[in-house]
């Protein structure tokens, strides 16, 4: 168990640091990492190799931007080239304690115990008396297990649930009194929908007080549910199977996700690997600085976000990522700006008087220009005045601005041309 604040806020010392503490820190532990991994990874040796960058000029985590970032694909090939682990693997085969398995198939080496994990669901507020259902799978894939630790490591009891089931889940709940839920949104309300259906009443026969969540987007809209109709305090985590679990965590401020220190976490641009500012939307680039079992440098998660270094009111100084809006393939590259599919939808279907749209992207003169063409379900809007408000929306949301708005004819844009279309011709 981690030593704990006087005051019980905080799981370790490490939250706490000052920026040049932690900058100290990560510099130090990222140049530690790089010169092992590179003595003791195959795969590690041939990627510095192949830049001609030797581990002794990895001193510092702006020194990242001179390798090259490794994504799930390229893993993927590797160990198909070179089974089982792809050279990723820095012990002897003998000496693996376990392995998961994820989609691909991908084989993860992980170590028996990761303390840090425990964080997140420290910051949730799981202690010991809690009774906690792990709906997460035990089988093949690393959540179940790997959560399950981080809930004992708070001194929570743990119900191995995992996946379906929901009847018997819903009887476990009740007999157990079961006081905290980790799993997904989506599972939590199919829990409380079929509880509702059996003739439960959640508020009176539970025992829920919070409910941890990863692997899907928790919607405002279904948090303020949880926590207003059922009094299910909300808390969610940002987690990446191949550089080994949980990265950033809300605490109960839930004003976006702290880093954890045992990684070093980078917002990058994806066409050019460089390292972003604070607020610029780039993909989730990741070094797990703990893991001695597995080699793996600068992992593209293919996740789009972005991160503020704003000091956090709960005391935790790591800097916050700020949700995950889209996947990398889903953004277009504008003015040096990402526009994010998922976060252009927000922004103009938010306004209930749009029936379709298509944002095409164009070029002229040099210059990247965006037109909105608009259906409207009510052609008598003032449609100046919504030009404006959409535009504005638009600029809050995906911190750039739309050239030119255009309103068509109902009909016009068809269901599978709604979206991004960029028209650019780069020759």
């Amino acid at each position: 168990m981690a030593v704990k604040s006087p005051k019980d806020e905080f799981f370790d010392e490490l939250e706490t640091m000052s920026a040049v503490a932690r900058k100290k820190y990560l510099d130090r532990r990222l140049s530690e990492t790089a010169a092992y991994a590179y003595r003791h990874s195959p795969a590690v040796k041939k990627l510095f190799d192949k830049v001609c960058i030797s581990p002794d000029q990895i001193r510092t985590v702006k020194d990242l931007e001179k390798l090259p970032v490794t994504r799930k694909t390229d893993l993927l090939e590797m160990q198909k080239a070179d089974l089982p682990y792809g050279g990723v693997a820095t012990i002897p085969l003998e000496d693996i304690e376990r392995v998961f398995i994820s989609p691909g198939p991908i084989y993860e080496i992980q170590p028996s115990s990761i303390k840090w994990f425990a964080k997140s669901f420290w910051a949730a507020g799981f202690r010991k008396g809690d009774v906690v259902i792990n709906t997460f799978t035990y089988h093949m894939s690393p959540a179940g297990i790997l959560f399950h630790e981080a809930i004992r490591d708070c001194g929570a009891t743990v119900v191995v649930a995992g996946t379906g089931n929901t009847d018997l889940q819903i009887q476990i709940m009740k007999d157990l009194r079961v006081t905290g839920f980790v799993g997904t949104p989506s599972f939590l309300m199919t829990v409380i929908k079929r509880a509702e259906e059996m003739g439960h009443n959640l508020k009176k026969d539970f025992s829920f007080k919070r409910a941890w969540f990863t692997g899907e987007m928790l919607p405002p809209s279904l948090r303020k549910t949880f926590e207003e109709d059922y009094n299910i305090d909300t808390f969610q985590a940002y987690a990446v199977t191949e550089p080994g679990g949980a990265i950033a965590y809300e605490c109960h401020r839930k004003s976006g996700m702290h880093l954890m220190d045992e990684y070093v976490t980078e917002i990058i641009d994806p066409e050019t690997g460089k390292q972003l500012g604070p607020g610029e939307i780039g993909e989730i680039v990741t070094t797990q600085l703990q893991n001695k079992n597995w080699g793996l440098i600068r992992f593209g998660t293919g996740d789009m976000s972005s991160y503020t270094a704003e000091p956090c009111p709960c005391g935790r100084t790591a800097s916050r990522i700020t949700g995950i809006i889209g996947r990398a393939g889903d953004a277009v590259k504008v003015r040096g700006m990402f526009v994010v599919a998922r976060q252009a939808e927000q922004a103009i279907m938010g306004f209930s008087q749009v029936a379709r749209y298509q944002l095409v992207v164009g070029r002229q003169q040099h210059r990247d220009e965006m037109t909105l063409k608009l259906e409207l379900k009510d052609s008598g809007v003032d449609k100046t005045r919504f030009s404006l408000d959409i535009n504005q929306k638009f600029q809050d949301i995906c911190r750039i601005k739309i050239d030119k708005i255009e309103f068509v004819d109902s009909g016009t844009i068809s269901e599978k041309q709604q979206g991004i279309k960029d028209e650019r011709k780069w020759e």
